[in-house]
């Protein structure tokens, strides 16, 4: 038996052969394994609040700023996503000490 992919639709009823495999499904126990333990209620919350917390610390803020429209058309060139390129070659670049004291001198 291998898995079964529908796409219902709203409005649609799910066809019966699939509803017997759900309602059959349901009947036969969980069984946990080393990949998949049983964790505590307790083991739960733990990870969640871990998940909250790493959520939190990797938040990005918007930010506006100024750049010159060179620098923007080349950015553009990367296609979709060149903001989140522009965010991670900003983060790189202000943790390279050469790189911030070049962009300083640069006034």
């Amino acid at each position: 038996m291998g898995i079964t992919r529908v796409t219902i639709k709203p409005g649609e009823e799910m066809p019966e052969e699939l509803k017997r495999e759900v309602e059959e499904a349901a009947k036969k126990p969980i069984v946990y394994d080393e990949d998949c333990p049983e964790y505590s209620y307790e083991e739960l919350v733990a990870m969640a609040e871990k998940a909250k917390e790493k959520r939190a610390r990797e938040k990005k803020i918007p930010v506006a700023l100024r750049m010159t429209p060179e620098t923007l058309r080349r950015a553009k060139t990367v296609g979709k996503g060149y903001t989140g390129f522009l965010s991670r070659l900003l983060d790189l670049a202000i943790m390279d000490k050469e790189m911030v004291q070049k962009a300083l001198e640069m006034k």
